[in-house]
Parts: C-alpha cells; structure tokens; sequence
C-alpha cells in the first residue's frame, strides 16, 4: 500500500512539474529532462509513468483540468444550501467562480489549450469536457433545485445556467484583456454583482400577485 501511494504521489508530483514546465516554456520548448528536474525525479523515472513526451503533455493537461474543475465544483458545493438571500448567495458564487476563472493555473491552462490546438485538435474539446460542461452541469443541477423549491421561476435548468455563466465571463475576459491584466477584487464583485442582477430580472421568481 505505501509503495503505491508513493507511485501516485511521485506521478502526481511530474504532472505538477510539467504544468509548470509547459506553461512557462510552451510543449515545443519544454524538454522531459527539464521536467523531470523540476519534479525531482530522474528523467527515466518520467517515461515509467507516461512513456513519452505526447503522452505526457495530454495527462498534464487533463490533471490541470481536473484541478480547476475541483475548485469549481468546492465552489458549487456552497449552492447546496444558499441561505435566505439567494442574491447574495449567488453573488459569492459568481464572485469565487471569477476567482478560480482568472486564477493562475486556469488562466496558464487556457493559453497553454489554445497555443496548442493546431498539433493537438482534440486539446480544446477533452479541456472543454473536464471544466465547462461539468460546471455547467453543476450549475444547472443547484438552478434546478432552486425553481423546484419556487426560488427562481420555472426554466430549463441548462440554458439557465449556460447563461449566468456567460454573464459571468464574457465581461471578464474583457476586462483582463485575455488574461493578460489582473482585475483587483472589487472590479471582480462588481462583475458578479452586475452578472447576477441581470440573471435575476430574467429568472428571478413571479411577484406574488
């Protein structure tokens, strides 16, 4: 058991590593020596677990991926019982998600995504399924649940939540000019604020009559 904790742990320490190698370095300037340096491990030790440099890039890939979508999903964990101020609820939902959006590993995950898509057109697809869709996914199960209890009004729980995401993100990337600008927190709450305001005015509950 110990020694296959340690194989985990050791595997786990090279796809850190050669997130941050690629990110930095891009998959054509990365090398496996760089890499296995980084992780402190020996360079054969790297192909043991991921045969080669292709096989490699995509599992690093895929392991970010995995790790944005887990602060995501820490994220929608606090929808499960939103208080009785559903506005403000929501608003520290879109806030955090904007945090885990524009933070480092999402952002270096993003550019690291696009750069490469033309030698790996799979790339934006198998990131795409790991992050945005099982968000929207999430989202869309706590909006459900939200309409059924009569907190929002009747609605398709998917278009819903694809749309107060879009609320969410469009200004964003617009803001941190791609990602290349840091958005102070305020600026940020203003965005989520903003976001779930207009989200509300569509599917916020009837007025009772």
């Amino acid at each position: 058991m110990a020694a296959s904790r340690g194989r985990i742990d050791k595997r786990q320490a090279i796809l850190d590593a050669a997130f941050a190698v690629f990110a930095r370095q891009g998959y054509e300037g990365a090398c496996v020596q760089s890499i296995a340096r980084e992780a402190g491990v020996a360079k054969p030790t790297v192909y043991n677990h991921l045969t080669d440099k292709e096989n490699l890039f995509r599992h690093t890939v895929m392991a970010a991926a995995d790790a944005v979508m887990a602060d995501n999903l820490a994220v929608m964990d606090r929808m499960r019982a939103p208080g009785a101020d559903l506005r403000a609820a929501l608003e520290d939902m879109g806030y955090r998600l904007l945090q885990v959006c524009c933070g480092e590993r999402a952002r270096a995950l993003r550019w690291l995504t696009y750069a490469q898509v033309a030698g790996f057109p799979d790339l934006i697809e198998m990131v795409q399924d790991r992050t945005a869709t099982r968000l929207t996914e999430a989202l869309a199960d706590r909006l459900a649940r939200l309409s059924l209890a009569g907190r929002l009004r009747p609605c398709d729980p998917a278009v819903a939540a694809e749309q107060l995401l879009a609320l969410l993100t469009a200004p964003m990337e617009a803001r941190t000019r791609l990602g290349t600008r840091k958005v102070p927190a305020a600026e940020t709450r203003t965005v989520a604020r903003s976001a779930v305001d207009t989200f509300l005015r569509a599917y916020g509950p009837e007025p009772a009559q």
